[in-house]
């Protein structure tokens, strides 16, 4: 740990303690409360109109989770007030830059690929992949972030802006870019879009808020995608799209209302034996929980999660058999890892592309510079995280035997 890094979590532990002090006296400081943070987003913008978007129960029911499920340190406060309040931010920039250019609404999202699959099946690296060809278009980090980005200055400020939040969530949480990795100019999930809406499974990944994520995953994701679809416009209004090649294990948790909003998406599903990556997502949740939360138990986490994403999987696959075969592709980590640009070259056929020498060229540049294990080597365990090897086999049996997925030690990787 450097220097910088000791001086840091020196400092966040006296900020922590002091919130402790204050929290036993009755104040619990920054109040994370609707009112409060929708009127700080109004003073920061000096806009009011939030657009009609349906946000209110998922907004309250989520700060209600905040209060009632997280513990969050004094760290932890401040860091989930700074995220609704940007959050409430960019659907009042979106609904101003609307208003002003009505033509956003006349966008056409035509077959937007997305890749899903478990977490830590090569999603990620599928995705950074296509993104090097410049006839794909992905929505980055900074676009995302910071969506009312000419507000604030030109493309690079708003990088630089992005980068210097992601180096502050980096020094918090040193451990997570090992997991997963995180810049201004890298494509960003789609689950950080429909946050903005406050309709995601990113909540919980971060925080622990399970009686948010209850309710989320029971109930209709139509608002998220409504809002998704949107958001699409918006960026493409700003530069225009060939096609769109989108990612995150989250939609795992909603294929029908994906397929409702966007009939003609393509869908490539990532497999890998999950004994692979179930302690392994289990950590990545940990790690962040962890940086913001009084309390983070592993074994806990590690059991709730596992049952949250076969629950996912099974629900998916219930409603992929419903719709035609070949609108999903099936990629093996093992073939995307031992051959990348073949098993891309499989993608771009799905999709009725060819993959360019300039496309080739460049995808083969990005994985010259990031190898594997680049910020090193992501170590876990299934005990460590309450899971039993021999149930865990039992419980994705059917799976692993639906798509030939080939087992191997329950080891990291």
């Amino acid at each position: 740990m450097t220097l910088a890094n000791v001086c840091l979590q020196s400092a966040v532990g006296a900020l922590n303690q002091l919130g402790n002090g204050l929290e036993a006296l009755g104040m619990n400081l920054p109040a994370i409360d609707a009112e409060a943070l929708l009127k700080a987003a109004r003073k920061r913008t000096g806009l009011q109109d939030l657009g009609d978007w349906p946000i209110e129960e998922p907004f309250e029911r989520l700060i209600a989770a905040y209060h009632s499920d997280a513990k969050l340190t004094t760290l932890g406060r401040i860091t989930v007030r700074e995220t609704l309040v940007s959050q409430l931010e960019n659907l009042l920039y979106l609904e101003r830059d609307r208003r002003a250019d009505p033509k956003i609404a006349d966008e056409p999202i035509v077959a937007p690929v997305f890749i899903t699959g478990l977490p830590r099946t090569g999603t990620t690296f599928l995705h950074g992949l296509m993104t090097e060809d410049p006839s794909n278009r992905v929505p980055f980090t900074w676009e995302v972030m910071y969506a009312g980005n000419h507000a604030m200055g030109d493309a690079d400020h708003v990088r630089r802006k992005t980068d210097a939040r992601l180096e502050w969530a980096n020094r918090l949480a040193p451990e997570f870019k090992r997991i997963h990795p995180i810049g201004a100019d890298l494509p960003q999930e789609c689950i950080a879009i429909t946050a903005q809406v406050f309709a995601s499974i990113q909540f919980h990944t971060t925080h622990e808020v399970p009686s948010y994520e209850n309710w989320f995953e029971s109930g209709n994701q139509s608002l998220g995608y409504a809002f998704h679809h949107r958001f699409l416009q918006h960026l493409q209004r700003q530069r225009s799209a060939q096609r769109w090649v989108l990612k995150a294990p989250g939609h795992l948790f909603a294929l029908d209302s994906l397929l409702e909003r966007y009939p003609d998406a393509k869908i490539v599903q990532t497999h890998r034996d999950p004994l692979r990556v179930v302690a392994s997502m289990a950590s990545l949740a940990f790690v962040l929980k962890r940086a913001f939360s009084h309390q983070a138990d592993p074994k806990q986490i590690g059991r709730d999660w596992t049952d949250r994403w076969a629950s996912a999987l099974a629900k998916f696959l219930a409603v992929r058999d419903q719709h035609p075969a070949q609108q999903f592709l099936d990629i093996s980590y093992e073939r995307l890892i031992a051959a990348p640009l073949e098993t891309v070259e499989e993608v771009y056929a799905f999709m009725g592309a060819r993959l360019s020498d300039e496309a080739r060229q460049r995808m083969q540049a990005f994985l010259n510079k990031y190898p594997k294990n680049k910020h090193g080597v992501h170590r876990y365990s299934l005990s460590q995280y309450g899971l039993d090897e021999q149930a865990e086999r039992a419980r994705f049996s059917d799976y692993c035997e639906r798509f030939d997925i080939p087992i191997q030690a329950a080891a990291p990787g």
